[in-house]
């Protein structure tokens, strides 16, 4: 396999763009290492992403030690979560190459199991650390949704999530487009559909990627503005997210399928994520417009320790103001003293 491939878009120009797969090639101390642009465009998405929740966490008066126990934890198990999630999906050929799993650099990693065991992880943390979960959750989507926009692209240095034939103006074409297709036509006819390896397909990672960052200002500007409820981005982010994979993955060529059937994995679970998300965030709108309560991102468990230091507080109020009447009258009373001397 080469380092680098020539990506056409031959409805919208003839001349071809080089995109290099890698990043480095180097030796140390005799092991041979190879960077991908993959893992880098990935690692870079998610440093923003990061950056972003740090600093929402931070106006939020959240406790930025305990936001990375949670970044840590959810961090290592959204990427075993993603590697399981692909693996089940493929176990016909992952039972027979068990060495093969841990290899993720590889490729193979599915956003929604990344996206369950994360947030599983996060529950978790935020349990153990007292920590207000749906006001976590609000930052994570909104960030994870700058992780995807930017993630997507390493895709495309990888020629990969692809989608069926299409005469768009930005329909592309590679030469490791067209081997992939050819590999798997006997895979697309049990599907049910074909493509033709020698015609543009749908870039459907650039789809996502415009969507996701699209949705990053959506979400952010509903987040200033509208936001009524703690956890009321999170439902917001699955709405948006499944909105789009919902009709995207419908037509990728790579998608992961249920067991013996021609329904996508990912399509199902996004229409359903749409629909749950959309009467949760409607029932929860209408009871917020019937009881208001105000919300200020602040951590929850912190508000009720404020609250509570604040009773105590004025619990002994009257005490030290009977002290301070005592001393008052005290002083006036030596002060009168004095003065008849």
């Amino acid at each position: 396999m080469s380092d680098y491939a020539i990506v056409y878009f031959p409805n919208l120009i003839k001349r071809g763009f080089s995109v290099p797969s890698v990043l480095a090639d180097f030796s140390i101390f005799g092991i041979d290492i190879e960077i991908k642009f993959y893992g880098a465009i990935i690692a870079f998405g998610f440093l923003l992403a990061v950056l972003f929740g740090g600093r929402m966490a931070y106006k939020w008066k959240m406790s930025l030690d305990k936001m990375v126990d949670v970044l840590i934890y959810g961090t290592v198990f959204a990427i075993i979560g993603a590697r399981l999630y692909y693996v089940f999906s493929k176990w016909d050929y992952y039972g027979s190459h068990l060495a093969e799993i841990p290899q993720i650099w590889q490729g193979g990693l599915a956003i929604y199991g990344g996206i369950i065991g994360g947030l599983a992880a996060a529950f978790v943390v935020c349990k153990v650390r007292k920590m207000n979960y749906w006001n976590l959750l609000d930052i994570a989507t909104m960030s994870l949704l700058i992780g995807q926009g930017i993630g997507r692209w390493g895709n495309f240095t990888n020629q990969e999530a692809f989608g069926v034939n299409t005469d768009l103006p930005w329909g592309m074409w590679s030469e490791k487009i067209a081997a992939d297709i050819m590999r798997n036509q006997a895979l697309y006819a049990e599907k049910g559909f074909s493509v033709d390896p020698n015609l543009p397909v749908h870039p459907t990672f650039l789809y996502e990627s415009v969507w996701c960052l699209l949705g990053f200002f959506v979400l952010y500007l509903i987040c200033r503005k509208a936001r009524k409820f703690s956890g009321q981005i999170a439902l917001c982010y699955g709405i948006w997210y499944g909105l789009e994979r919902t009709v995207v993955e419908g037509l990728r060529t790579d998608s992961l399928y249920i067991a013996g059937t021609t329904i996508r994995v990912s399509q199902a679970l996004s229409a359903a994520l749409v629909l749950v998300c959309a009467v949760l965030l409607i029932v929860l709108l209408r009871k917020h417009k019937k009881n208001p309560q105000p919300i200020d991102g602040i951590d929850f468990f912190l508000e009720e320790e404020l609250k509570k230091k604040a009773e105590e507080e004025k619990e002994t109020a009257p005490e030290t103001k009977d002290e301070c009447v005592k001393e008052a009258e005290t002083e006036t009373d030596d002060a009168e003293v004095n003065k008849n001397v």
